[in-house]
C-alpha cells in the first residue's frame, strides 16, 4: 500500500476528532522564510523526502512563483504529526508575505484558528509584519513565533550566546509590543503574547533544517553553546538529526494552538452577525457536524481537470456530495460535485468533511473568494474586509480581436479567484481595465493570461486611481428630473476621518442589525439624529433621509438609490470614485402617476442632485499615497531620502538598525511607478525597500485642475468643466 494512501486514510481517521485537528496559516513579510519553513514541515511529516526539502518549494506550485522566488497564491497542504502519543491533523495555509497580495493572508486567516508568524533574526520585525498580525488578531487568530534564520547571527554575524539572546529577546519583545497594543480592546482574548518560558516561542534555520524550543531543549539536553559550536563547525547535518525544525514547530502547533472545539466559540461571534441565539449558532459553536452545513469560502482555485475548487472552512455540519448549497448572494442553489482534502498541496476527494475542517469542494459554481456557503439560507459571514483597495489600473487587449471572448471570460474568472482585483470591461473599445494592489500585482495577473490561458494581451502604462471627496459643508441644492416633475435637495458634508475608517474597516454596514450600527456611529462621533436615519452606506459614503412623510417616497427610494450609487461611482470632476460624504436627503417632489417617476426620471434626477452637492461642498480630487521604507547602509541614506523627496514625497524619519539606516516616509502612488529600478541605480543595489498604501490625501491645489483635465481626457470626457467647479 502506498504511503500516500496511508496518510490519506491516517486524516480521514482523524477528521472526525476536531480536538486532534489544528487549522494554521504561516504569515511573514516577504523573504523571511515561510515557505522554506512549509517545506521542512512537509518531510518532516513524511510528505516530501528529506533531502530535497528546502529547495523543493512544493508550495510554490505556479511556475511564476518558483522563477521570482516569492509566494503569490496562498497554497493549502493537510499532514498528520504525533505528539505526545496521539496523531494530530493539521491543516496549514501558506500565505504570501509580499505587500502585493495582502488580500491572500487576509482570506486565508479566515479559515485558521492559530498562526505561525515567522520574522527573520537578522532583520528583526518589518512594517509587513505588523499587517500579518493585524490580520490575524482581527479575526481572533491565536499567535505564536518562529524565529527564522538564526544561523546567519552565527556565521555571518558572528555573534556569541550573549549578544544572540539579546538580539533574539529584542525580536520578541517588539512582537509582544504589537500583539499588546493590537488585543488591549479584545475582551474573549486573556494573554496573547508570545514567550520562549511558555514554548509559544520556537527559533532556528529553515534552510538548515533546524530549530529549538524551550520544550525541545529540555527533550534533546542541548543549549545555545553547544548550537553555536556545532553551526560554526559546519555540522549541519548533524544539527538537524539532533533537534530537527519539524519537530520543534508541529510540538508547537499541537500544543500551543486551539483546536476548532476550544477556538469556533470565540470566533464565531467575531466573523458573524446573525442571532447569537439560534441554534445555527450553536452548532457553529460546538463545531456540530451533525448541524447544517456552514462554509467559508477563503479561496477559488482553477484544476484544468476538475474546472473550479472551492476551498474554506467548514463550521459546521459535514460536507457531502450531492447535497445541494445556497451561495450567499446568488439566488437558487449550486450541488457539490466532490469534496476533498489537502494532501501536501495536493487535492484527495474523500466521501465526507465533518466541522472543523479545510475543505476543497467542487461544482460551487457561484462561489466567489468570501462566499457563505450553506445547507439553510442564513445571514451570510462578515464580508473579507481588505486592509488596502485597489491603487493602480492598467489596460489589457488581446492582440487578436479572435481572443476577445476568451481573454473577457479569463478577467472575470481572475476577479472571482481574487477579490482585491477590480475588473471594468468595455465592451464598445474592447479596452478592459485591471485594477490591484501595486505594480508587480498586476504584472503577475497579465503573465498569468498569457501562460496559463494562451493570449497574447497588450497592457497600456499603469495608471493611478483617483478618488473624490467633499472638502467642506456645501449649501442645498435641487436635482430635477428630465420631465420636470420630480424634485431631489439634497446637501452634501465631508464624513470626520473616524467615520470613514470605521466603515471602511466594516464596523458599521448596513448587514448589522440597526441598533448596533447605530451605537457604532455614534461612537466615532456623529450625532444621534443622524444615526438614527441612515438609509443606505455606500463605500465610504453615508446616505441620510431627513425627508418628513412624503408620498410615494418609499417606493421611489430604490431607485434614489440606484441613481447615487451612479453619481458616487463617478464623481462631479473626473469621474472617479467618491468618498468620505456625508449626503442628506431633507425633500423631495414626486410626480403622482408611477409612470411619470419610472428610473428614466428618478435616476437622472439624483445623479444631477448628488453631483451638484458634490460642487457645492467644494469637492477635490484625492491622490493614493504610500508609506515608504527603505534599508540603506549609511553612505547611500542621502540617495534614498533624495529618492522620497524626488517624487513629491516626505521623509518622515531616519534611525540607525544594525548596521543600517532605515529612511521612513510617504509619497504618491503615481510618482512611485518606476521606482524599484532608480532606486536600484541610485543606491548600487544595496537598499531594501518597503512600499505599503496608505489610503488617499487631498492632491495638491496646484495640480488640481491639470490632473482633473488629464484624466477627463483619458476618459473621452468633455474638457470643459462646469463654471461651479470653479474654486480649484
Amino acid at each position: 500500500m502506498g504511503r500516500r494512501k496511508k496518510i490519506v486514510q491516517e486524516c480521514e481517521k482523524l477528521m472526525d476528532k476536531p480536538e486532534q485537528i489544528r487549522n494554521i496559516a504561516i504569515a511573514a513579510h516577504v523573504d523571511h522564510g515561510k515557505t522554506t519553513l512549509t517545506d521542512n514541515l512537509l518531510a518532516g511529516a513524511g510528505m516530501i523526502s528529506d533531502a530535497t526539502a528546502g529547495q523543493q518549494l512544493a508550495m510554490d506550485t505556479e511556475e511564476d512563483e518558483q522563477e521570482r522566488g516569492i509566494t503569490i497564491d496562498a497554497a493549502n497542504v493537510s499532514m498528520t504529526h504525533e505528539y505526545e502519543g496521539k496523531n494530530h491533523l493539521i491543516n496549514l495555509i501558506d500565505t504570501p508575505g509580499h505587500v502585493d497580495f495582502g488580500g491572500d493572508v487576509t482570506r486565508a486567516m479566515r479559515a485558521v484558528d492559530g498562526a505561525l508568524v515567522v520574522v527573520d533574526a537578522v532583520e528583526g520585525a518589518m512594517p509587513q509584519t505588523e499587517t500579518v498580525l493585524r490580520q490575524a488578531l482581527r479575526e481572533g487568530v491565536k499567535p505564536a513565533l518562529f524565529i527564522n534564520k538564526v544561523d546567519r547571527l552565527i556565521s555571518e554575524l558572528q555573534e556569541g550566546p550573549e549578544e544572540m539572546q539579546r538580539r533574539l529577546q529584542k525580536v520578541i519583545r517588539d512582537v509582544n509590543e504589537l500583539i499588546r497594543g493590537m488585543t488591549e480592546e479584545m475582551d474573549d482574548v486573556d494573554d496573547w503574547t508570545v514567550s520562549i518560558q511558555e514554548g509559544t516561542v520556537g527559533m532556528g534555520s529553515a534552510l538548515y533544517k533546524w530549530g529549538i524550543s524551550m520544550p525541545s531543549m529540555q527533550r534533546t539536553g542541548m543549549d545555545f553553546g553547544e548550537i553555536i559550536d556545532l553551526e560554526q563547525a559546519d555540522k549541519r547535518q548533524e544539527l538537524h538529526e539532533r533537534t530537527p525544525l519539524s519537530d520543534v514547530v508541529l510540538d508547537m502547533v499541537c500544543e500551543h494552538f486551539p483546536d476548532p472545539i476550544e477556538a469556533q466559540p470565540r470566533r464565531i461571534p467575531r466573523i458573524w452577525r446573525g442571532d447569537a441565539e439560534s441554534q445555527l449558532a450553536q452548532d457553529m459553536k460546538n463545531v456540530e457536524d451533525e448541524g447544517e452545513v456552514v462554509l467559508m469560502v477563503t479561496d477559488i482555485g482553477i484544476d484544468p481537470h476538475a474546472g473550479e475548487i472551492a476551498a474554506g472552512r467548514v463550521f459546521s455540519g459535514t460536507l457531502e456530495k450531492g447535497q445541494n448549497l445556497y451561495v450567499s448572494g446568488t439566488a437558487g442553489t449550486n450541488r457539490v460535485q466532490s469534496v476533498g482534502i489537502y494532501m501536501g498541496g495536493e487535492r484527495e476527494e474523500v466521501e465526507r468533511v465533518p466541522a472543523g475542517n479545510i475543505a476543497a469542494v467542487t461544482g460551487l459554481r457561484d462561489a466567489i473568494a468570501g462566499s457563505t456557503v450553506s445547507s439553510v439560507e442564513m445571514t451570510p459571514f462578515e464580508s473579507i474586509e481588505h486592509i488596502s483597495e485597489p491603487v493602480i489600473t492598467k489596460s489589457v487587449e488581446a492582440q487578436n480581436m479572435d481572443d476577445l471572448p476568451k481573454l473577457i471570460e479569463t478577467l472575470r474568472q481572475v476577479s472571482k479567484e481574487d477579490p482585491t482585483i477590480r475588473i471594468e470591461i468595455n465592451e464598445d473599445t474592447g479596452e478592459h481595465l485591471i485594477s490591484g494592489q501595486g505594480e508587480l500585482h498586476l504584472e503577475v495577473i497579465t503573465q498569468r493570461i498569457e501562460r496559463n490561458q494562451g493570449i497574447p494581451v497588450i497592457t497600456g502604462e499603469p495608471i493611478v486611481v483617483y478618488r473624490e471627496a467633499p472638502t467642506q459643508p456645501g449649501h442645498e441644492v435641487e436635482g430635477i428630473s428630465p420631465n420636470r416633475h420630480n424634485r431631489f435637495y439634497v446637501t452634501v458634508e465631508p464624513l470626520s476621518e473616524d467615520l470613514v475608517e470605521l466603515i471602511r474597516l466594516g464596523d458599521a454596514s448596513m448587514d448589522m442589525p440597526e441598533l448596533e450600527r447605530r451605537e457604532a456611529l455614534m461612537e466615532a462621533g456623529m450625532d444621534k439624529d443622524t444615526a438614527q436615519n441612515v438609509e443606505h452606506i455606500y463605500g465610504t459614503n453615508v446616505v441620510i433621509d431627513d425627508t418628513k412623510g412624503i408620498q410615494h417616497l418609499n417606493e421611489t427610494m430604490e431607485l434614489f438609490i440606484e441613481g447615487l450609487e451612479e453619481a458616487l461611482d463617478d464623481g462631479p470632476l473626473a469621474a472617479e470614485p467618491v468618498q468620505g460624504a456625508l449626503i442628506r436627503l431633507h425633500d423631495a417632489k414626486l410626480h403622482e402617476d408611477a409612470i411619470h417617476r419610472g428610473p428614466a426620471q428618478v435616476i437622472p434626477a439624483t445623479r444631477d442632485a448628488i453631483h451638484r452637492g458634490l460642487i457645492a461642498a467644494r469637492t477635490k480630487l484625492l491622490e493614493p499615497i504610500q508609506n515608504v521604507r527603505i534599508d540603506v547602509p549609511n553612505d547611500h541614506m542621502g540617495a534614498a531620502s533624495g529618492e522620497i523627496q524626488g517624487r513629491r514625497g516626505r521623509v518622515d524619519d531616519m534611525y540607525q538598525e544594525g548596521d543600517l539606516m532605515v529612511v521612513e516616509g510617504i509619497a504618491p502612488v503615481e510618482e512611485m511607478i518606476g521606482f524599484s529600478s532608480d532606486i536600484r541605480s541610485a543606491t548600487e543595489g544595496r537598499a531594501s525597500w518597503n512600499t505599503e498604501n496608505a489610503g488617499f490625501r487631498v492632491l495638491a491645489d496646484s495640480m488640481q485642475r491639470e490632473k482633473i483635465m488629464e484624466i477627463r481626457e483619458r476618459k473621452g470626457k468633455k474638457l470643459e468643466l462646469p463654471e461651479s467647479i470653479d474654486y480649484i
